[in-house]
């Protein structure tokens, strides 16, 4: 992965908000049962194999994202090693692509990641002593 670069998905159809059609977010995916925070991370939305390697940030959704919700979501951010894989465009991701800092993809699905999570996380890779954030 080039260090000035992410990760990014646009978005068909997404089961859990249907107001996100052609919006652009990072990789963003409920835990399933009997997967966990590791194994259950990229591969569906991105079609990537990864390796999981430093856990950026832990966050209560409703604290950093708007629209509030009516439940609680636990956002986990992981920064990946990319090791093989292909994109196939399906129902729920429809282009996947990767971008710069200066060049956020827009429209923004910020109520999956708004710029501030996305700048900690392009901060997390540049460093090699990175502390995980957590509320």
């Amino acid at each position: 992965m080039n260090i000035c670069e992410h990760l990014w998905i646009k978005r068909g159809y997404d089961p859990q908000i249907y107001t996100n059609l052609g919006k652009g977010n990072f990789v963003v995916h409920p835990v399933e049962v009997n997967e966990s925070v590791r194994s259950n991370t990229v591969k569906e939305e991105s079609g990537f194999d990864v390796i999981p390697l430093k856990l950026i940030a832990v966050q209560d959704r409703n604290r950093h994202n708007t629209p509030v919700y009516a439940y609680g979501v636990c956002k986990v951010f992981v920064l990946c090693e990319i090791i093989g894989g292909e994109f196939e465009a399906n129902i729920e991701t429809v282009q996947r692509d990767f971008f710069d800092i200066s060049s956020l993809p827009s429209p923004l699905a910020t109520e999956k990641n708004n710029k501030e999570q996305i700048k900690l996380c392009f901060q997390a890779f540049r460093s090699e002593n990175w502390s995980t954030v957590f509320d």
